[in-house]
């Protein structure tokens, strides 16, 4: 496995992302993710908060999402979402894509939007993450994806919300690695539920699993175990 040098939590990011979710659900799956330390805990706006104030002076990093899952806003909406998140505290950001707009070949303004939210997150050091739904992309749409995402600077370019479609697939992600070639890392997210898919992907090269926060600890005890 690439990068076996580093536990597994390290490459998680912990998503307690369910709409529905109680307080103390939330609560407690950052109060899981700061104990098995993983790398973030990607959070509902709202719940940024409360993430700053249990990740603070811990290995887990307090990421949320930006118009997340439909990623339909105007690109200045999403450019005030980022600052407004970030002003709370977020140091990560995954950004929906317009992926409609991508489906229309309209690739100038998905670039556009990117660079609108990377520009404002890169002058306090965060990082972003753009989100495909690749579930609904063709091959050739998840390459060019890529490559826009490239050109507008992020940091991260990501398979899924795990809302729509089906999760992160070899497929994907294989083009999305080959496409990047290093220039931008890759984050698997949606579907995976197990140590064997978690282990498959980082050896592909993958850079970070997006895995809900309720399959974490199962994983984290498969890898114990194997």
């Amino acid at each position: 496995m690439k990068g076996a040098h580093m536990k597994l939590s390290r490459y998680i990011d912990s998503s307690p992302l369910g709409p529905a979710m109680t307080f103390d659900e939330v609560r407690a799956a950052i109060a899981e993710a700061v104990q098995q330390e993983c790398c973030s805990v990607c959070v509902q706006p709202a719940d940024i908060p409360l993430a700053v104030e249990m990740c603070r002076n811990t290995k887990t990093r307090v990421c949320t999402v930006l118009d997340f899952p439909h990623g339909k806003a105007p690109a200045a909406v999403k450019e005030l979402e980022a600052r407004y998140y970030m002003e709370y505290g977020a140091e990560e950001l995954d950004m929906v894509m317009n992926y409609g707009l991508a489906r229309s070949g309209r690739w100038a303004e998905v670039e556009a939007e990117i660079r609108a939210v990377v520009n404002a997150a890169h002058v306090r050091d965060v990082q972003v993450k753009v989100i495909f739904e690749a579930s609904q992309l063709t091959p050739e749409e998840i390459a060019q994806a890529t490559e826009v995402s490239i050109a507008a600077g992020a940091d991260f370019v990501k398979t899924a919300t795990g809302f729509l479609g089906t999760g992160a697939t070899e497929e994907q992600l294989r083009i999305m690695l080959d496409t990047a070639r290093g220039r931008c890392k890759v984050k698997a997210s949606g579907g995976i539920r197990d140590y064997r898919t978690a282990k498959k992907f980082l050896a592909m090269g993958v850079h970070r699993l997006g895995i809900g926060s309720s399959s974490v600890a199962k994983i984290l005890a498969e890898e114990t175990h194997s």
